[in-house]
């Protein structure tokens, strides 16, 4: 059974605290894991969550800033370390290749699995898989930085209805399926397009086209909200977005599930990120992140 879900493994901006470890998140999508932004603590907070080594199939960085990239010795480390079997790809900014380079090789270590580097230079299509396309979008921030947006292949919804009418039954409906035509009868005639499903990432930003582009009909939008609304001012000057900014964003996008991370430690009270949210109009589900939180990816419309 495919399983596909968010694990948020931190949702701190800057530093740690005492109940948010840096940033770490991962997607699974079916048979595959995505790792997102694996701040210092990854690894640790990976055991913590139930996720192994072995889960790991891509490696995505947005940016070079600590917060979401100083776990990556560790994890890259631990994935040589447990000898994962299949292949490891790292998609990160080429700009920071030498970053990259420097925590891959931090300390000494057995070398046995090959992370294959794959860096981003520009907005487009990194991946393409039989069940997803990993997209690339430019964001706003003092370095530079991307978001992520994995998007599932559109598919066919068979309609009951539509096949009795046609007296299609059993074995036929397959054979429609695979062929496209049967008896004259065509596939769009008892069928409809099924949209796939929307995954999109959006860290360290102001607003700009990066984020709308990647946040446009997702299933499921995870945003950087590290400050409320009224420092909107501090957000602009250091590339972030507020509360009210990210479920702006969320909510001309018509995204279906709005996940809020990457929290100021300024703020003691998560709930005043959820009422500024609401309060410009987002109407989807809502959460606000804390670590350890598994969030599955709203069920296909």
């Amino acid at each position: 059974m495919s399983v596909r879900e968010l694990v948020v493994l931190g949702t701190a901006s800057q530093v740690p605290t005492r109940h948010r470890n840096h940033n770490g998140y991962l997607l699974r999508w079916d048979g595959e894991g995505l790792l997102f932004d694996p701040g210092e603590g990854t690894q640790r907070q990976m055991l913590r969550a139930g996720v192994a080594a072995h889960d790991l199939h891509r490696i995505c960085v947005t940016h070079f800033h600590g917060d979401h990239s100083l776990g990556l010795a560790g994890v890259i480390q631990r994935i040589n370390l447990d000898q994962v079997p299949h292949p490891v790809t790292a998609h990160y900014p080429r700009s920071g290749q030498r970053f990259f380079e420097r925590l891959r090789y931090s300390t000494a270590y057995r070398e046995t699995v090959g992370v294959t580097e794959a860096p981003v230079d520009a907005d487009g299509t990194l991946a393409t898989t039989a069940s997803y396309t990993l997209e690339a979008r430019l964001l706003s921030h003092p370095v530079e930085s991307y978001g992520y947006r994995v998007v599932e292949p559109d598919g066919r919804r068979m309609l009951p209805e539509r096949l009795a009418a046609h007296g299609i039954r059993g074995a036929d409906v397959g054979r429609i399926q695979r062929e496209g035509v049967l008896d004259g009868v065509s596939l769009d005639d008892v069928s409809e397009t099924r949209r796939g499903q929307r995954f999109a990432f959006v860290m360290d930003t102001r607003l700009c086209d990066g984020v709308h582009a990647l946040a446009e009909g997702a299933d499921l939008l995870v945003i950087e909200s590290t400050f409320l609304d009224e420092d909107e001012r501090l957000a602009v000057d250091h590339g972030h977005l507020t509360a009210g900014q990210a479920a702006r964003a969320a909510r001309d996008a018509g995204v279906r599930h709005l996940v809020l991370t990457h929290f100021s430690q300024r703020y003691t009270d998560p709930e005043e990120f959820e009422r500024q949210a609401r309060a410009v109009g987002f109407e989807g589900e809502l959460t606000v992140a804390h670590d350890l939180l598994r969030v599955p990816l709203p069920k296909r419309r």
